[in-house]
């Protein structure tokens, strides 16, 4: 961790895009999108204008009475202008929560509830079909990036308010609080400072450094309001890549775009990456010019790693995973190469990052943790949050003598490896790893685009596929996939869009193993 604190001033939210400006003004943004606090900008626009909407934005913020240490709650219809959004608040000094616009409308009361009368960004899209009205009385001020409506202020009305300077606040002050995913209910706010959030960069930055020395083209699929999305730009503005925002994942058009602009490198969430394994077979070769795949939040499938390997034709291209949590950044890395990809052992999530995080694994039953009697997996980061919003106690349960329990089980070779064999609250007794499962039966089924084990009514471990296309599941097919498998029910098949989802496209395991029970009822 010692090269996490050398030097550490902070991540300066507020002034990213400035100083990105000042380095490369002429560098490009390009998105699939417009977007709603600055629609005259269009789909393509220079790192100087992208800094110049943040300035503006952070005076029309200042002009509807927004001061510095105030927290001020994003959310709005999904857009990149989220993340300029929340760099304008922390620019006037204030601190921005950032929840996703997959989230229900209670749930948002009440978070913005727990964070005590914040000023509230929105839109009336999201006030007329999201939020109760109650929201009014939680907020001290409702302010609207499009639309309009009688109790709110219209930010665009505020167009030609006075320039402020920008501030930045100590390193050790709140810079952003992001929400966890929500797998096990509602959602914690998650309190990172400006240490912490360049805490978590530095390793992904230095990870970058030796892999890709040019300037490549970065185009991203990651959610507006996670962390990441943060660190991911900055190394992109401060190298100067070009960067496309992506909002929309559906494979045909992101097909259409990449086909175009031949992204040298892609980031995303894992399951995007899945979508995207049927661009391998796209004759355009949309992939054909990607040097590093790159996901930074959960163990991919080796089948997907090595269709995306095999669907590019750069030298040596790698596919690098960096396993990690919201409270704590990337913890362990490992990265994929094309001769290793479909035989790599999934569940290996890679290796500590030398200077900067440590991992250990303790036993949850006093036997040594292994892949038979798997352990509580713990981390010690820099980037580690500082608490949860008005959940103090809740965090001090995680922390031990400064590790921090991730809530997942696995286990660590005598090599130092990490594997993850599964959430702590997924883990069904006697069956083994549900996520170990879901690699083989991947690979063994080419047809297959998500499969999910959870327990049933009875604890019985049930898999729920979902196929291309919709198509039937070959039963005759599946059942030779599953010879020499734990036991398991019958597959029930799904609809893909129909399953839960987090703002990560993480699948929400527990919720999905309550519908399934309630359906069986």
């Amino acid at each position: 961790m010692i090269l996490q604190r050398i030097a550490n001033r902070g991540f300066r939210l507020g002034s990213l895009f400035e100083r990105a400006a000042a380095r490369h003004p002429s560098n490009i943004i390009i998105l699939d999108h417009d977007l709603d606090i600055a629609p005259q900008l269009g789909r393509r626009a220079t790192v100087a204008e992208i800094a110049e909407t943040v300035a503006d934005m952070a005076s029309r913020l200042w002009a509807a009475k927004v001061r510095p240490g105030e927290r001020v709650v994003i959310y709005k219809s999904n857009a990149f202008d989220i993340v300029l959004l929340a760099c304008a608040v922390a620019r006037v000094g204030a601190v921005p929560v950032l929840l996703s616009p997959k989230l229900d409308g209670e749930t948002v009361a009440e978070l913005v509830r727990r964070t005590d009368r914040p000023h509230l960004v929105t839109d009336q899209a999201k006030i007329e079909q999201e939020l109760p009205e109650s929201i009014f009385e939680l907020s001290e001020r409702v302010l609207l990036t499009s639309g309009s409506h009688a109790d709110a202020t219209d930010l665009h009305a505020l167009a030609g308010a006075e320039r402020v300077e920008g501030l930045t606040m100590p390193p050790e002050h709140p810079t952003l609080i992001t929400h966890t995913s929500g797998t096990t209910g509602t959602p914690k706010l998650a309190v990172h400072t400006g240490r912490t959030l360049q805490a978590r960069y530095r390793p992904q930055v230095s990870a970058l450094s030796p892999i890709v020395r040019g300037r490549e083209t970065i185009a991203m699929h990651v959610s507006f309001v996670h962390s990441r999305i943060f660190t991911a730009l900055a190394i992109s503005l401060f190298r100067g890549f070009p960067i496309v925002m992506l909002v929309e994942s559906e494979a045909k058009h992101v097909a259409d775009l990449f086909a175009q602009l031949r992204p040298g490198i892609l980031e995303a969430h894992p399951n995007s990456f899945m979508q995207w394994e049927e661009l391998a077979d796209d004759p355009r070769g949309p992939l054909r010019n990607v040097k590093l795949f790159s996901s930074t939040f959960d163990a991919i499938h080796p089948r997907t790693v090595h269709r995306l390997l095999h669907a590019t034709r750069r030298r040596a291209p790698l596919f690098a995973q960096l396993y990690g949590q919201s409270e704590v950044g990337p913890a362990v890395a490992r990265a994929f190469s094309k001769r290793r990809a479909l035989e790599a052992d999934g569940r290996c999530v890679g290796m500590a990052i030398p200077g900067m995080t440590e991992v250990r694994v303790v036993s949850r039953n006093g036997k040594p943790p292994s892949e038979q009697h798997p352990g509580y997996i713990e981390v010690r980061s820099d980037g580690r949050i500082v608490t949860y919003l008005g959940e103090q106690e809740r965090y001090d349960a995680q922390v031990t003598d400064g590790w921090w329990r991730m809530g997942d089980v696995g286990y660590r070779t005598k090599w130092g490896c990490v594997h993850l064999l599964d959430r702590e609250v997924d883990l069904i007794e006697d069956f083994g790893s549900t996520l170990a499962v879901e690699d083989q039966l991947f690979g063994k089924l080419d047809n297959l685009v998500e499969v999910v084990i959870v327990p049933d009514e009875n604890n019985v471990a049930t898999p729920i596929v979902c196929t291309r296309d919709d198509e039937p599941l070959d039963l005759a097919a599946w059942r030779s996939a599953v010879a020499g498998l734990p036991k398991m029910a019958e597959p029930v098949q799904w609809k893909h869009e129909d399953l839960p989802q987090t703002a990560t496209t993480k699948i929400k395991r527990l919720e999905l193993a309550r519908i399934l029970a309630e359906r069986a009822a």
